[in-house]
């Protein structure tokens, strides 16, 4: 069931993806490994759908979720390269209409650092199609943040998309997806897209997603404990529990089942946190690129300055969404020990290491020193302990033989 190409100096990566495969922990799976500018590993298996009738291919795309906040980051940071976007600069400098209810003072830097107070709609999602951008931007335009932006990090797992979204359409006029087409993928053949083309359903692995009630969350007994009986992290973990936070970050609406990730709405709409799909060679692709100067055969995403800018720590928790996780930012990317409560994009590595994870499974990030870039796609969601457990795996392996 494992096709592809993989180094033989990488054998334990190619065991280690294998048997998550044929061990049946992954429905469906690719892994692509670029090393100084050369592929090492591209590799697919298992299956896209759950009756196990159609075979992961090579160019089998699948919704990536929070690995799209990576690549809208991108985006974001060949604006700033470009002199067309200014961090520190207010975000109603842009986007005016975004100047009221206690927004005034928001920094474009607060919108990427997860740190706008903007994390959940308040009263909920708006309801109808995910196509309508419009609808969202001007739900959050209009609304009061949940509390003082700027003094506190919060996980902006939805809202994030059209946030930063609408600040890259008003500084360029294109949408993200559009942008990120036209700008990079294109140009560099990445096989990404935010905002799915039907013509490309057919090659698309359907979402195995967990039922909602099945997932649960962790600690509830804190609740319970006195703080003077905690250590710091716990005192943060608890503090964020009862916040509700992370119910307001990852708000759902009634009518979308789990199975909505896989619907036309879904797939076409445009939602530049949540619903990139692309394949894990077009992910290793892209951070190769970043990781070995931003550039290549003559086409540049930015310069070396501005990444150096862009994965440098900004915010570093607690996170009151993730549970007072102490989660480190950059300008839109997750960085080296990132989401620990979800699991890191890859564990006690390089502090260089930049990317997202995705609540799917997924995990994309590059790395400057070590001149790596990486993408693993998969399609069965698990349980939150055990989400990123063949990605871990994987990036265990693969930095025991890159040292």
């Amino acid at each position: 069931m494992i096709k592809g190409y993989c180094d033989p100096k990488f054998q334990n990566v190619y065991d280690a993806f294998y048997n998550s495969i044929e061990g049946g922990f992954e429905t469906g799976a690719g892994l692509a490994i670029e090393h100084q500018g050369k592929i090492i590993i591209n590799l697919w298996g298992g299956h896209q759908d759950f009756n196990k009738t159609k075979e992961w291919t090579e160019d089998t795309l699948v919704n990536v979720f929070s690995v799209t906040k990576g690549i809208t980051a991108t985006c974001i940071s060949r604006l700033i390269d470009q002199g067309k976007l200014d961090p520190a600069e207010k975000v109603g400098h842009y986007w005016p209409e975004y100047s009221c209810n206690g927004k005034e003072d928001t920094k474009v830097s607060d919108l990427l650092c997860h740190r706008a107070a903007m994390f959940g709609f308040q009263g909920g999602i708006p309801q109808g199609s995910f196509q309508d951008w419009d609808k969202f931007v001007q739900h959050l335009q209009s609304q009061a943040p949940y509390r003082k932006p700027g003094i506190s990090q919060g996980y902006h797992a939805l809202t994030f998309g059209w946030l930063v979204g609408e600040l890259i359409r008003r500084v360029d006029g294109r949408s993200v997806g559009q942008y990120f087409h036209e700008e990079i993928a294109a140009p560099l053949e990445i096989d990404f897209h935010i905002g799915l083309d039907e013509k490309e359903f057919a090659r698309c692995a359907d979402m195995l997603m967990m039922e909602r009630d099945s997932i649960k969350l962790p600690g509830q007994f804190l609740r319970y404990v006195p703080n003077f009986f905690l250590p710091a992290k716990l005192q943060n973990f608890k503090e964020a529990l009862i916040s509700g936070d992370f119910q307001e970050a990852f708000q759902e609406r009634e009518e979308d089942d789990a199975n909505y990730v896989n619907s036309l709405d879904w797939r076409k709409a445009e939602i530049p946190s949540a619903n990139g799909h692309g394949t894990a060679e077009s992910l290793a692709r892209l951070y190769g690129i970043l990781s070995n100067g931003c550039t290549r055969d003559e086409i540049s995403i930015m310069s070396e300055a501005s990444l150096h800018q862009a994965i440098t720590p900004h915010s570093s928790g607690p996170d009151s969404v993730l549970f007072g996780a102490p989660i480190k930012f950059g300008l839109g990317y997750e960085l080296a020990q990132g989401i620990a409560v979800m699991g890191n994009i890859a564990p006690t590595f390089n502090n260089k290491m930049f990317g997202h994870a995705g609540v799917g499974g997924a995990v994309a990030f590059g790395d400057p020193d070590k001149g790596i870039g990486y993408g693993f796609t998969c399609n069965q969601q698990h349980s939150p302990n055990e989400m990123y457990r063949t990605s871990n795996l994987l990036t265990q392996e693969l930095y025991s033989i890159i040292s």
